[in-house]
This record gives C-alpha cells, structure tokens and sequence, in this order.
C-alpha cells in the first residue's frame, strides 16, 4: 500500500486598492479615450488587449492605459473584442456597461469625481461607481 500524499493548496490574499467606474456609451473605444483624455489632461493609449483566462480558452478585452508616478488610469471594453461572441463580459455582474474605468489614484482623482468629470462627456449616458464588494470578477483587474 502506497502512502497518502497530502496535499497543500496555496492561497492568497489579494489587497484590492483600486476603484472601477462603469460607462454607458454608443462611443467607439478610441473615440471615448480620446474624451477622457482631453477632460482629464490624460494620455490614455491603446495597449495590448487584456487576457482574461476562462474555464476554456480566454477572452480578449481592448485595453487603454495612463500611467504616471501617482496615478493609473485603465479604460476596458466590457465586451470582448469584435468577432468574440458568447463569452461573458469581463464585469459579469454588470454586462450593461460598455467600458469600465479602472483607477488608482495617490493624488485623490476619486471615483466619484471621476463620475463627474465623464458625465461631461457627450455621449456619456451613464457613468456609475461599481462596488468592489458586490464583484466575484475582481480577480480580472488583477495582472
């Protein structure tokens, strides 16, 4: 007879220090960048799409960056990129928002002025904070 092997599982604990805003918006990605850019005094850049790892595969996500010594700034489509179909939104919990806005900010850019600043963005028909305490898909934000 063999012996029984025990096994350990590793588990981490994951501090979540950022604030995510989601938008409703009929505005392309690039165009609604281009906004946020101009209102905020950002450089929001397209970047490598986000990879989010499913049971199957993964999703791919359009993905913008701003980043300076205090502040991070990430603007992600909420649906997979174009010719994606059937998989989830990367907020799941909020597939009716188009883009989400990830911010970390050492200099007091809060969500809640965030929501001000984007409600000044035509087009912009809701911007609205996502509690990170209602989310099972923070892990997604986390790379």
């Amino acid at each position: 007879m063999g012996a029984k092997i025990k096994k350990n599982k590793l588990e981490i604990e994951y501090t979540f220090d950022f604030e995510l805003v989601g938008i409703r918006t009929s505005l392309k990605g690039y165009k609604l960048a281009w906004h946020i850019n101009r209102i905020l005094d950002t450089r929001l850049m397209k970047q490598k799409d986000l990879e989010v790892p499913l049971k199957k595969g993964s999703a791919f996500y359009d993905k913008y960056a701003h980043q300076t010594p205090l502040n991070v700034l990430y603007l992600f489509r909420n649906r997979p990129s174009e010719g994606e179909t059937g998989l989830p939104a990367l907020v799941p919990e909020f597939p009716h928002f188009d883009y989400v806005i990830m911010t970390q900010s050492e200099e007091g850019l809060s969500g809640n002025r965030l929501q001000e600043y984007l409600r000044q963005v035509p087009s912009v028909e809701l911007a609205a904070l996502i509690p990170l305490s209602a989310l099972k898909s923070k892990e997604n934000f986390i790379f």
